[in-house]
């Protein structure tokens, strides 16, 4: 009777905890591993963007401690992985300051829209004006920083990174960087990553959770669904999904 009532106990809990286990991925990773619990649309919807990081289940804001301003949020996991860097570079005397975190849809697209504004006179051409902006920014939906796994470090001028400070930050995450899950996908272009951005040694991403998003795009974003912006319709014949989504650095595939 012993024995037949502590098995039924062990069938609740695995019960119980298979189901608590399944709500905290829905609410905490959108990737390939739970897409038959959501629907490809909502996955979708994460991926470009669409949504408002501070009412994400799976959002947290950055503490102003590690940021340059108030307001910034990443997903959980990242900023957990974040602080423990954090702790260990400031051990040796670098300070680690996240400048650009999550940024949504209408985020990218503002941001969009002002550089498009700003080369309008400058480059008249439409295609040559988006080819321009995608040396350093993303089409709104195509951007990394929709996922929450993205951070900008310190300075958005790769010169910062050459010298003084900048460069002892700089040759710190180079070392350590990947023992905390953070990856640089827009390292210099080469044979190794021939396509995308230009180079930033400011952009870190946490690949436990961006590698698992980069293979949800692979089968849910295509060229064609990228609208809703000026410059958009230049995205099939730039090729947007093959040569930016996906040309990372092979660390972040």
């Amino acid at each position: 009777m012993i024995n037949t009532f502590k098995k039924i106990l062990c069938i609740i809990f695995f019960i119980v905890a298979s189901i608590t286990f399944s709500q905290n991925i829905f609410a905490d990773t959108r990737s390939s591993s739970v897409q038959n619990r959501i629907s490809a649309k909502e996955v979708e919807n994460y991926l470009t963007g669409k949504f408002i990081p501070s009412k994400h289940p799976a959002f947290v804001k950055v503490p102003q401690q590690y940021a340059n301003r108030s307001g910034l949020y990443l997903r959980r996991e990242t900023l957990e992985a974040f602080k423990q860097m954090y702790a260990a570079a400031h051990r040796d005397k670098v300070n680690l300051i996240i400048r650009s975190a999550t940024r949504n849809f209408d985020y990218q697209k503002r941001i969009w829209n002002r550089k498009w504004q700003d080369k309008r006179k400058l480059i008249p051409n439409t295609k040559s004006r988006v080819s321009n902006i995608l040396k350093y920014n993303s089409m709104p939906g195509t951007s990394r920083h929709h996922w929450g796994t993205e951070i900008d470090l310190n300075s958005f001028n790769n010169g910062w990174f050459a010298y003084g400070k900048g460069l002892k930050l700089f040759n710190w995450m180079n070392l350590n960087a990947h023992k905390y899950g953070f990856y640089r996908p827009y390292t210099a272009k080469n044979s190794t990553r021939p396509n995308g951005y230009n180079e930033e040694k400011w952009h870190w991403s946490y690949t436990p959770l961006s590698k698992l998003m980069l293979n949800d795009a692979s089968g849910l974003l295509a060229d064609t669904k990228i609208t809703g912006f000026p410059g958009s319709e230049h995205a099939v014949s730039l090729s947007i999904v093959k040569n930016y989504i996906f040309g990372v650095h092979p660390s972040c595939r």
